[in-house]
């Protein structure tokens, strides 16, 4: 006979198999926890940069490569053919205006100068001699002048005589005419050496003039080749740094050829470089950010140059701070011109994990997990990049390089 089970035995039973159902859940939760952790990739926290998403101001710029120069800068080439005859300066020296740095060989000029200064001596003497030959023959003209006019007055005195004495009767006609002819004649004759003293006046006039205009030619000759004489010693053309000189003495050197570089000391501005492709936003007057080892200083564009070279264009920023002690002659830097300011918009630091604006993925950070989200990407500074949609304040993303994980959709951080 079927006797009652003890109900203490009963509840124990039960209790049994409770707990094994507890452990088979806790088993195949484990279980799942395992399986998820193999299988859901992770990344160190230490490995990746999270930045909140916030409100802030952004600006809008084309990054340039850029290179400090000096603001004033003068070179001095070399005036002609020559050959280098001493140094007397190095480059990198701190130098005064008007000192000497060095000189060329000048004997063909000096040699060339000589005989222009010779030429214009005898063109002097030309001139010289041509006023001593005019003065000669007007002279000369001038004597036989006064004599045919005396002749000139004795011939018409005999002709009035002939002509009253024909009257009466006394003269016959051939004496007459041979008077009268004697007086045209005369008269010729004077009127001859009257314009013979003219044209002599003329012709001598005439060759001063020409030998005038060879010794204005010659003077100007001589004045170049003095320039020259003088640009053989090179000078330093202001107070400043020589950046280059041609040192070895003995070398030749053609008209032309650079021989020194004097720059203005501890007053600068960048020359930057970039694609042509951004040279439609480019403006004079844009704000520029100048960086170099963290540094950053201020600036606007002064002059875009208008040549373009294999693809690129360039452009003169002049800086707020010239005399800045940190700058240095031939100096790299990092260039950043504002082509647009935003203020108040919502922002995300810069990162490896954006490139350029529009639609990008991301991750978004939450309770320890990285998961894919959609951003609409705006203005760069390459500081901060504008968030326009996909985010609200306060989220969190991934900044940096996502490339490891671009495949999975969500990422486990650990500690």
């Amino acid at each position: 006979m079927d006797q009652a089970l003890d109900p203490a035995y009963l509840q124990h039973r039960r209790r049994i198999h409770l707990l094994l159902a507890a452990l088979l859940v806790s088993s195949l939760a484990g279980a799942a926890w395992g399986v998820n952790r193999v299988l859901r990739p992770s990344v160190d926290g230490a490995d990746i940069s999270v930045a909140a998403v916030r409100r802030g101001d952004v600006a809008n710029t084309v990054n340039a490569a850029g290179i400090v120069i000096p603001v004033h800068e003068e070179v001095v080439a070399s005036p002609a053919a020559s050959r280098v005859a001493k140094v007397h300066a190095k480059p990198g020296q701190q130098v005064k205006a008007g000192e000497l740095l060095l000189e060329l060989d000048d004997r063909e000029i000096r040699l060339a100068l000589e005989r222009l200064q010779e030429q214009l001596a005898q063109q002097e003497n030309r001139v010289q001699a041509l006023a001593l030959e005019l003065d000669g023959k007007r002279k000369g003209l001038t004597s036989s002048i006064e004599l045919l006019e005396l002749d000139l007055l004795s011939a018409r005195a005999r002709h009035e005589r002939n002509q009253k004495l024909r009257v009466s009767g006394l003269v016959s006609g051939e004496d007459l005419l041979a008077a009268e002819l004697n007086v045209k004649r005369t008269e010729i004759q004077l009127r001859q050496h009257r314009e013979q003293i003219a044209d002599a006046r003329r012709a001598t006039s005439g060759s001063v003039d020409a030998a005038n205009l060879q010794k204005a030619i010659l003077h100007k000759q001589i004045a170049q080749q003095e320039r020259l004489l003088a640009q053989a010693r090179v000078t330093a053309p202001f107070s400043g740094m020589l950046t280059f000189l041609a040192q070895e003495e003995g070398a030749s050197v053609g008209a032309g050829q650079l021989l020194a570089r004097v720059s203005e000391l501890n007053n600068y501005r960048v020359e930057a470089t970039l694609s042509d492709f951004h040279a439609r936003l480019l403006a004079p007057g844009q704000q520029v950010r100048v960086e170099q080892n963290g540094e950053r200083l201020a600036g606007t564009v002064h002059t875009i140059l208008p040549e373009i070279q294999n693809g690129t264009v360039k452009l003169l920023v002049d800086l707020a701070q010239p005399h800045n002690p940190l700058l240095r002659n031939k100096m790299r830097v990092d260039v950043n011109i504002v082509t647009a300011q935003k203020n108040g918009v919502l922002v995300l630091d810069a990162g490896a994990a954006f490139n350029g604006s529009g639609r990008q993925e991301a991750f978004a950070v939450a309770d320890g997990v990285a998961t894919r989200r959609i951003l609409e990407l705006g203005s760069s500074d390459g500081k901060l990049v504008e968030v326009v949609a996909g985010a609200r304040p306060g989220e969190r993303f991934i900044v940096s390089d996502i490339k490891a994980f671009a495949q999975q959709d969500n990422i486990r951080i650990t500690d």
